[in-house]
This record gives structure tokens, C-alpha cells and sequence, in this order.
């Protein structure tokens, strides 16, 4: 029995997409315009000046990119001063949790040693070390913190659930080959743990968000999105306000997809794809 279909495109529709994915992107237009629409609607209904319409807010949106009102400065300096603060704790994170969590995966040591400090630490809520934060390490590096403890947890578990969700038969047929602990680590451990790394990195990169803004409207220097958010609602200009999250959605979007493209990207490099 022959096929008709051309090698290599049989999961390829007409325009080049996966099969699926078209579907996909149409669920997700379909979602996105009945949220604006529920929206746009409960803003006529209500009719409140707390709850403006699509239209305001993309208004305000444009406009605070040359002023935003509330603070006096452009929407892209309040970004970038979020950015600054956001790249700084995530990358800390990054740098702490990974390591630990390879090694509390690992050994049996580590773990003994690291697990009763995480588990009393982590329900503690990021926002909850605020004050302390401010105090300790200044209005920069204190939502700095924030940050670096709202993704350090998530990181930390995927890393460590990824260490110990490695076949045993890989470890064991590697060992029979005269593979090294180091061998074995590097080599076999290590890079089955990467797609669990980058699921936690994208929670880690949604609590990140979460975190900067609260701790934005504690206070920060330099401004911030939070600021944005807070100042505006506190003298009614709920338009700017929402605008202020639009682009915390927007950031969180972008972020999220860089993580998805790196992922996609290193596991292509590691022959995982």
C-alpha cells in the first residue's frame, strides 16, 4: 500500500504550521476577543470609573509611553526600571537554585541538609519579607529580593523532582559501562533534568511578576510599573492603572516565550527534540 504524502510534511498543514497548531492559535484569538468582550461589556453595564472600557485603556496605554501622569515619566523608563530589578533577583535565582537543587536531587546529604530550611521558609508568602527587604538592602536591591524568593522555590523543587524522576535503568546501564559519579551526573542526570528546570523557570518567571509589582507599590527607586499601578489608581485615573498591568501581561508574555524558545533550543542542542 503507497502514501501520497510528500516526506517530511505529513504533520504539516497548508500554510506550514503543525498539525493542530492552526486549531490552536484560532482557540486562543477566539479566547482573547471574548475576554475583551466580557470586558468591554461589564464596563458599559456597570458603568463605573473604576472599571473603564478597552478603548480608555489603550488610549491611556499610548499616551503614557510619552507621560504617565501619576509619575511624571514615560512608560518605558518605568519598564526598564522594572526590568533592571527583574533581571537581577531572577538571575540570582537562577544561579542559587539550580546548583542546590542538582545537589539535594543528588545526595542524600545534601538533601538532609537543605530540605528542613526550605520547607520552613517556602509557605512563607514573598511579600510577607518586604518590610525586612527594604530595610536591609534598600529601596533597589529590596524588590531585588522580593524577586529572587519568588522564583527561587519554584526552580528549586522542578530541579530537585527532576533529579529524582531519572529512569534508574539509565543510571544503572551507565554505571555498567564504568561510568565515573561525575560521568554519570553530567551526562545522564544532569541533562534529563532540564525540561523540569525550565518548567520551573516559567513559574518562576509568573511569580517574578507577581512579586516586583507588589513590592513596586511598597516602594522602589526609580519607579517601576507598580508605581504606575498604585499612583494611578490613588488619584482616580483607573485608565493609566490598568494600563500599568496591561504592560505587566505583556512583560509576563514575553518573558514566558523566551523561556519556551530557550527550552525548545537547548533541548535541540542536547538531542532531546
Amino acid at each position: 500500500m503507497t502514501s501520497n504524502q510528500t516526506p517530511g510534511r505529513s504533520e504539516r498543514s497548508l500554510f506550514g504550521l503543525k498539525r493542530g497548531q492552526g486549531s490552536d492559535y484560532l482557540l486562543y484569538i477566539i479566547s482573547l476577543v471574548g475576554f475583551i468582550a466580557v470586558w468591554w461589556l461589564g464596563a458599559i453595564i456597570l458603568n463605573k470609573a473604576y472599571l473603564p472600557a478597552p478603548p480608555e485603556v489603550l488610549e491611556a496605554f499610548i499616551k503614557a509611553f510619552d507621560q504617565d501622569p501619576a509619575t511624571n515619566l514615560p512608560m518605558m523608563q518605568q519598564v526598564f526600571a522594572s526590568l533592571r530589578r527583574f533581571a537581577v533577583g531572577f538571575a540570582l535565582a537562577l544561579l542559587i537554585a539550580v546548583p542546590m537543587g542538582l545537589a539535594m536531587g543528588f545526595s542524600r546529604i545534601f538533601e538532609g541538609l537543605g530540605r528542613p530550611i526550605v520547607e520552613v521558609l517556602r509557605p512563607i508568602p514573598p511579600i510577607a519579607w518586604v518590610p525586612l527587604f527594604f530595610i536591609a538592602f534598600g529601596l533597589f536591591f529590596g524588590p531585588v529580593m522580593t524577586i529572587f524568593l519568588g522564583a527561587f522555590f519554584p526552580i528549586l523543587s522542578n530541579v530537585m523532582f527532576g533529579v529524582k524522576s531519572v529512569e534508574p535503568a539509565l543510571i544503572d546501564a551507565a554505571k555498567t559501562l564504568g561510568a565515573s559519579k561525575w560521568k554519570i551526573f553530567t551526562k545522564v542526570v544532569f541533562p534529563s533534568t532540564i525540561p523540569y528546570m525550565m518548567a520551573g523557570v516559567t513559574i518562576g518567571l509568573g511569580i517574578g511578576w507577581m512579586c516586583i509589582v507588589a513590592a513596586e507599590m511598597i516602594g522602589a527607586q526609580g519607579g517601576g510599573v507598580g508605581a504606575i499601578i498604585l499612583r494611578n489608581g490613588d488619584i482616580g485615573l483607573y485608565e493609566y492603572m490598568f494600563a500599568g498591568m496591561l504592560m505587566i501581561a505583556i512583560l509576563g508574555l514575553l518573558t514566558t516565550w523566551l523561556s519556551k524558545f530557550i527550552e525548545g533550543r537547548v533541548s535541540k542542542w542536547m538531542g532531546m527534540r
